[in-house]
């Protein structure tokens, strides 16, 4: 039985850098389930850990040509980018589930006598239509700002990188598009 550890694996990311799907397939076939068994470790969620394994995946095809069997071996390399990307996606459900908290806490501090949440009524597909209308009603930046960061899960940091902006004009343009909405919505219900 070979060693998971060989030049064979260095070999197969190097080929994989050069388009070689074959490499791919094989690598695919021989550490998936190391890539999703560690994602899952970190995650503890099924689904999750299996989309970041797709999504590790596919960054391994990706970044293949940037490996650098210098700077340690291809498998710490992968489940280093695995980790890393578990780790990224706990966090920004954490957000998300903050976010959740923030908004029921604001709501039921400024609505102390009315025991009912405004959207309790509406169907699913009212509230999307209601929280769709209101996100086009923030102006460009706030908008930009908010769907980075809650529709596409993108952290604060990675935000105010692909924006070229300093951090806390991101942290400072959610924040007040918040608010803003809170108000819209508010209004809309």
């Amino acid at each position: 039985m070979e060693p998971i550890e060989t030049p064979a694996v260095e070999e197969l990311i190097r080929k994989i850098g050069m388009g070689d799907r074959a490499s791919f397939e094989e690598f695919y076939t021989r550490f998936s389930g190391l890539i999703y068994s560690t994602s899952l470790r970190v995650l503890a969620n099924e689904t999750d850990a299996q989309d970041v394994a797709q999504e590790v995946m596919f960054m391994i095809w990706e970044k293949a040509p940037m490996y650098d069997p210098a700077r340690g071996k291809p498998l710490t390399w992968a489940i280093t980018m695995t980790r890393n990307k578990s780790i990224d996606r706990l966090r920004s459900l954490q957000r998300r589930y903050r976010l959740h908290d923030d908004v029921q806490n604001e709501n039921a501090s400024n609505d102390i006598s009315s025991s009912r949440e405004p959207f309790e009524d509406l169907d699913s597909s009212e509230k999307g239509r209601i929280l769709r209308t209101a996100v086009m009603k923030l102006n460009k930046e706030q908008r930009e700002a908010i769907e980075m960061a809650y529709f596409s899960g993108l952290t604060q940091q990675e935000i105010a990188v692909r924006l070229r902006e300093p951090l806390g004009t991101v942290k400072a343009r959610i924040r007040r598009g918040m608010m803003r909405l809170k108000k819209i919505i508010g209004a809309s219900v």
